[in-house]
């Protein structure tokens, strides 16, 4: 299992924004420099989260980006799911197409506790608990 590149990429430039300076305005290109994320992808990026809510543009020479909100009250759940990176899919992790209890594969029994595990594991993870000085992103 493996998010999407966009997901990744939102997860990453949220969490850098949330563990920097709390007061301090981010631009694209500084975003994208430090993340090693290019600069269109990222816009399209940062769109989606100032549209969603999550972020807040400010125009203007000294502009940039920042949180709308406290780190730790937006979860990666959250993020994943406006990026419609749904963990709780039917889809099949061998690729066979829908897989539920009345079409399994061989996989689906094992694969059900740990993708679980992995749901609860992004609902209960904060922002400002993606940081560390061991981390990267």
């Amino acid at each position: 299992m493996q998010l999407s590149n966009t997901s990744q990429y939102a997860v990453r430039i949220m969490s850098y924004i949330a563990n920097s300076s709390q007061n301090k305005l981010y631009s694209a290109k500084e975003l994208s420099d430090i993340l090693s994320i290019p600069y269109k992808f990222l816009t399209k990026i940062m769109a989606e989260l100032v549209r969603s809510e999550y972020i807040i543009s400010v125009r203007g020479r000294d502009g940039g980006y920042k949180l709308s909100k406290p780190a730790s009250s937006i979860t990666v759940l959250e993020i994943l799911n406006q990026f419609n990176e749904f963990l709780d899919s039917k889809d099949c992790l061998l690729g066979i197409g829908k897989c539920d209890g009345k079409n399994k594969c061989g996989l689906h029994d094992q694969w059900a506790k740990p993708k679980n595990m992995i749901q609860k594991m992004f609902k209960n993870t904060t922002l400002n608990e993606l940081d560390g000085d061991n981390f990267k992103l």
